[in-house]
């Protein structure tokens, strides 16, 4: 049983990448955002399967993380646009490499 300790204290900072994008709908919302800034009703239209009660939820989780930006403009109606941050671009490499592991070993058994 010791080397599976040893192994889990070798990445000592995944729990803490875990807790920030471990939100359900994270992932998705950040591959969608990657495309570029979105108003709210785009991005729910964009991620059709995640309802609006979850969606609010996870930008506001992303936000406060520091992976998402949320940006209100003095119009009328306010519009509120939603864009990645630098720390979210950043995190599209892993989001990339996460994508080719899946293709390479996601249909195994």
């Amino acid at each position: 049983m010791e080397p599976a300790k040893e192994e889990g204290q070798s990445f000592p900072n995944i729990c803490s990448v875990l807790q920030i994008l471990g939100a359900k709908w994270a992932f998705l919302v950040i591959a969608e955002l990657s495309r570029g800034p979105k108003r709210f009703k785009q991005l729910h239209r964009d991620v059709a399967i995640i309802k609006t009660q979850s969606l609010t939820d996870t930008l506001r989780h992303l936000e406060q993380n520091g992976i998402v930006l949320r940006q209100v403009f003095p119009t009328v109606p306010v519009t509120v646009e939603y864009s990645l941050t630098e720390k979210g671009v950043d995190f599209l490499s892993a989001l990339k490499e996460m994508e080719r592991w899946a293709e390479r070993w996601g249909k195994q058994p």
